[in-house]
């Protein structure tokens, strides 16, 4: 009996410990160096005919580091790290026919170029030369999604764009 309920507490102890060591593991900025604690982000280049896209595309990855908090905003002179981009591409083409052979799904492709500089140590982090991200979006309503507009469709990769710039920058400690 004693060995029984010796076996059952240790059985709990170890599920106990499990799930402990599950909820520790995340991504934290805290792996970020020391000396890492401020970001700018200059209006990115436009080298499309998109009007503003370069101006959203700015926007959306400034709102995710302010939305994270870790490293604060501030102007390029100032900062320790200095994210530099230029939108290479846009293009917003059919994705998806319905039966009657009619477009209802068109898919928005953005590219990037992106540099991560250390202003600190004077040395670039990561360079990316062709971050694409595509959003797909249905102009008619079908089971399961609503009808979008292309800006609706473009915002979702501009969203793409900035997670996967924040997620290099801070994640890769």
């Amino acid at each position: 009996m004693h060995r029984r309920r010796s076996a059952r507490l240790a059985a709990a102890l170890l599920v106990l410990a499990l799930v402990a060591a599950g909820c520790v593991y995340s991504t934290s900025t805290a792996l970020l160096p020391p000396h890492l604690k401020t970001v700018a982000v200059p209006v990115f280049e436009n080298k499309t005919s998109e009007y503003t896209l370069e101006q959203q595309v700015t926007d959306a990855v400034i709102q995710r580091f302010v939305a994270d908090n870790h490293l604060r905003v501030v102007d390029a002179r100032s900062a320790n790290l200095l994210v530099t981009g230029s939108i290479l591409g846009y293009r917003n083409a059919v994705f998806g026919f319905n039966t009657a052979t009619n477009a209802n799904e068109y898919r928005v492709t953005i590219e990037c170029a992106i540099v991560l500089k250390d202003q600190v140590k004077n040395r670039e982090l990561w360079n990316e030369p062709h971050l694409i991200r595509t959003a797909n979006y249905y102009v008619v309503n079908v089971p399961g999604d609503t009808a979008k507009t292309e800006v609706e469709g473009r915002k979702d990769a501009i969203t793409k764009i900035a997670d996967e710039i924040f997620a290099r920058t801070v994640e890769g400690w």
